[in-house]
């Protein structure tokens, strides 16, 4: 008891120190604090809110009007073999990678609200389903801060297999747990799906108008937490420059990674990475260091996606069950991942050090445009996998023979 009471005023003196020696370095450096903060903002209000927005809006009033429920009876055959997770998985799959962090996991939370999912089976939607999006990774990165889009197929690529990499692996998590089974039965899958529709929408009760302006409020609500996130470690991982730390550690961690064949450079990128997806990536993007590290390290830290996006994690997840321990574990597991497959879609004989120059003459709204249609059909795949496998599935039929029917 001693030890436990001990250990509790360990955190806590901790804890208040850090929070006043963030307080006194902000007093210290005002002006610098003040810019990072109106970056974060400018990067939240023209960028993150107008881009998620929309999509937690859609994602509330689908929730509502029973259409992840269809959705859950028509891909259960594929989502519980391949994932170990029901049929609405493949909602929070298709938000996640449509709008990025951390939709996936708001939708994942709000399943094991519902009761659609088992504690288990929503702590292995939350950490496979929230991932960056095809404009953050094409558009954001490649073209805005490499200035070169054909380096997108190999972000986008390293990070998306990585993820459906660790979903897969995480079937095997908590194996033994009781999964969310709904009893089979011998039903004509689509008249399932539209039953389990009509079913959510009668336990919903709502009025579409009450619940679009729930759903507004709950999504503006959700992104507001967002901006202060983003801010917040803005501010953070500018006076932690200031004060020399990041500088520090940089030269520490370089000596180690040097004995393994990588440019100290690498460290400071990782370094700010850690705190916030947006600046580590820049700061990658500027390292003096070859392509490859670069982009290396741009798809660790995309995979990683930063205390800033783990704090919103945690703040959509609050009011379950779920652990976050699953989902810090796997953000390391695909960060190494992530960068590992950056040899699979970049060659490593690349040693540009400065910023790389367009090499295409494609546009960026073709380069997303290809994005967008290549991640539609994804999904559609995705959906007809599923309806096929509910075809040729042997505990599901779309026709039942009656037992005392006479030959």
């Amino acid at each position: 008891m001693n030890k436990w009471l001990s250990g509790q005023k360990r955190k806590a003196y901790f804890t208040a120190a850090v929070a006043a020696a963030f307080t006194v370095a902000m007093v210290l450096y005002p002006e610098q604090a003040f810019r990072s903060s109106l970056s974060g903002l400018k990067v939240w209000w023209e960028i993150v809110f107008p881009a998620l927005l929309p999509f937690f809006i859609a994602a509330e009033l689908l929730m509502g009007l029973g259409v992840v429920h269809a959705m859950g009876a028509l891909l259960e055959p594929l989502m519980r073999p391949l994932f170990g997770v029901p049929g609405v998985g493949a909602f929070a799959l298709a938000m996640g990678l449509a709008s990025g962090y951390p939709i996936g996991a708001k939708i994942s939370g709000r399943l094991r609200k519902e009761n659609l999912c088992t504690k288990v089976e929503g702590e292995r939607l939350v950490a496979f389903t929230n991932t960056a999006d095809p404009l953050f990774l094409i558009g954001a990165v490649a073209v805005g801060m490499f200035h070169s889009p054909a380096l997108g197929g190999a972000i986008a690529g390293a990070h998306y297999l990585s993820a459906i990499l660790v979903g897969l692996m995480l079937r095997f998590y908590g194996r033994g747990e009781p999964s969310f089974t709904k009893e089979e039965n011998k039903e004509n899958l689509f008249r399932k799906a539209a039953r389990e529709l009509y079913r959510a929408r009668l336990a919903d009760g709502r009025p579409f108008g009450q619940l679009f302006g729930d759903a507004v409020r709950e999504s503006i609500n959700s992104l507001l937490f967002v901006g202060g996130c983003i801010m917040m470690f803005s501010v953070v991982i500018e006076v932690l420059t200031l004060s020399g730390f990041i500088g520090w550690a940089s030269r520490g961690f370089g000596a180690v990674l040097s004995l393994f064949g990588l440019e100290p450079g690498i460290v400071e990128p990782l370094i700010s990475g850690l705190f916030e997806i947006t600046i580590g990536c820049e700061v990658a993007s500027k390292a003096n260091i070859p392509l490859f590290q670069q982009v290396m390290a741009v798809n660790a830290i995309i995979a990683w996606s930063g205390l800033s996006v783990l704090s919103q994690v945690a703040t959509m997840v609050n009011d379950t069950d779920l652990s976050l321990l699953p989902y810090i574990g796997t953000r390391i597991v695909q960060a190494v991942l992530a960068a590992l497959l950056t040899f699979v879609f970049l060659d490593p004989a690349q040693t540009v050090t400065a910023p790389v120059q367009v090499q295409s003459s494609v546009s960026l709204m073709a380069k997303l445009g290809q994005a967008s249609l290549l991640l539609l059909f994804v999904v559609l795949l995705l959906l007809l996998g599923g309806i096929l496998l509910g075809f040729f599935g042997r505990k599901i039929v779309f026709f039942s023979v009656r037992k005392d029917a006479k030959p």
